[in-house]
């Protein structure tokens, strides 16, 4: 009788899929993997033929700068969202952490490379406050990264005193291209990645990651310390949202508080796009790049196309929740 259940259990679950090997669970498996590629690359086909002037180096190498600042963002939201939780403070850590470089370098006269250090560790205190609320405190993550979000575009104004500061000339390359088309943001995005890509892949951290994401109980039964963790995982976000808001000051030359508003939605679309399940146990580094693509793609594209910013912001939305429901379909499966 057990026999004749599993025999009907798999060929229940195997019913529209077929066996492993055939060719519909293979398509599948592939599609299932490579789903947000397949988007990017069919993107890029439908505007190369709508506008003449999308695949030139000149706007390739924009698109990338212009994804770049989200990307990185979108990297530390991946760990956060991998472990179940999610980081609405990383658009207003960003532009805090700019802020600080920029007043301690050009304002008080730090040493840059000092001021640097100073602006990721802003990110990495904002990034821990952020995991002691969540893991000590108890508070869902969004209500811990909804109140960093007031509490550190508010310190960026004060600090400020709501006006931009001067970027400090010697980070200004980081902002510009190297030789004449490639541009330093999409170094410091691939660098990023690949960072992203070791800690997931490669760490302890990055394995409780996926275990509390799984089964935050089970994880901790089996030996992972949730609340260590936790403040790893925000502490790892607040370090890449500085990394982007340094990024971002160097490309507008100027460290603003109101800078990188909004940025925390498209981070969070870039993870759920590039495959990352909001149920967290799922994501990738490699996902979350190609989702920045994406969103840069799309915003390119629409406007050489002479599309309304107001469409745009509609387009983008639809989007946004197409991918969020192709997760939940997935999840289903």
């Amino acid at each position: 009788m057990a026999t004749e259940t599993r025999g009907k259990s798999a060929a229940a679950s195997g019913a529209g899929d077929g066996p492993p090997g055939t060719v519909p669970a293979r398509a599948r498996r592939v599609f299932h993997d490579n789903g947000a590629l397949g988007a990017l690359l069919a993107l890029v086909a439908v505007l190369a033929l709508l506008s003449p002037d999308f695949l030139t180096t000149r706007n390739l190498m924009n698109v990338g700068a212009q994804a770049a600042v989200v990307a990185i963002l979108a990297f530390g939201v991946t760990f956060v969202i991998v472990a179940a939780g999610i980081d609405l403070s990383v658009g207003s850590v960003a532009a805090l952490s700019a802020t600080v470089l920029a007043w301690t370098a050009t304002a008080q006269g730090v040493p840059v490379w000092l001021a640097v250090l100073g602006a990721l560790a802003t990110g990495l205190v904002c990034g821990l406050v952020n995991g002691l609320l969540v893991a000590y405190g108890r508070l869902p993550s969004f209500i811990a990264t909804l109140a960093m979000l007031s509490v550190a575009r508010g310190l960026g104004l004060v600090i400020s005193q709501g006006s931009p500061i001067d970027f400090p000339d010697p980070l200004g390359f980081l902002g510009r291209n190297l030789g004449d088309w490639l541009p330093v943001p999409v170094l410091v995005m691939l660098a990023m990645a690949a960072l992203a890509a070791l800690v997931l892949n490669l760490t302890y951290s990055g394995r409780a990651m996926y275990a509390i994401g799984g089964n935050e109980e089970a994880a901790r039964l089996s030996g992972i310390r949730v609340a260590r963790q936790k403040l790893v995982i925000y502490g790892l976000s607040g370090v890449f949202a500085a990394v982007a808001g340094v990024v971002l000051a160097s490309r507008l030359v100027s460290a603003q508080p109101q800078a990188a508003f909004g940025y925390e939605l498209d981070a969070i679309a870039a993870c759920v796009i590039g495959g990352a399940s909001l149920s967290g146990g799922v994501g990738r580094a490699s996902g979350t790049l190609i989702g920045a693509l994406i969103l840069a793609v799309l915003r390119n594209g629409l406007n050489l196309l002479n599309v309304s910013a107001f469409w745009q912001q509609v387009v983008i939305g639809g989007v946004i929740a197409l991918a969020a429901l192709l997760d939940t379909l997935r999840r289903r499966t």
